[in-house]
């Protein structure tokens, strides 16, 4: 059986704070972004994480390399450390997020071109029930 892991990454991304959740399952890798608002707690991620998780929407699952694991506390801190102050979140995230984006901008532009040929026929028979109203009555 596979791996499971999930990592969450909080930064501060102008003019929010913004939770990264990165799920790795498989050997692939699957994104969430969440937009907070002003600076979370730990109790507040915490509880959020708990009542929210099933409702975040992942992104499309990107391969990954999966990394041994480290046992060693004070080399997991450094390895914290270093990733935060360096990159913030993996550039791996980014592209499963810009992914899940452009998923959505497809969605969202099929869903808009429908509605606008909907309102066009029924524009179109509006016009011609008027115009047959109109030759009723001679």
């Amino acid at each position: 059986m596979g791996k499971v892991s999930l990592v969450l990454t909080v930064f501060f991304e102008e003019p929010f704070w913004v939770g990264i959740f990165e799920k790795t399952e498989y050997g692939k890798l699957s994104v969430s972004k969440v937009v907070f608002g002003a600076e979370p707690k730990d109790s507040e991620v915490f509880a959020y994480f708990l009542r929210h998780y099933k409702e975040l929407r992942f992104s499309p699952a990107v391969t990954t390399v999966a990394s041994k694991t480290i046992n060693n506390p004070k080399r997991m801190q450094r390895e914290a450390r270093k990733q935060t102050l360096a990159k913030g979140i993996g550039t791996r995230s980014w592209q499963a997020i810009k992914l899940q984006q452009e998923q959505n901008k497809l969605i969202r532009k099929t869903k808009s071109r429908e509605q606008k040929e909907a309102e066009k026929e029924r524009q179109f028979e509006l016009r011609q029930l008027k115009k047959n109203e109109k030759h009723k009555g001679h």
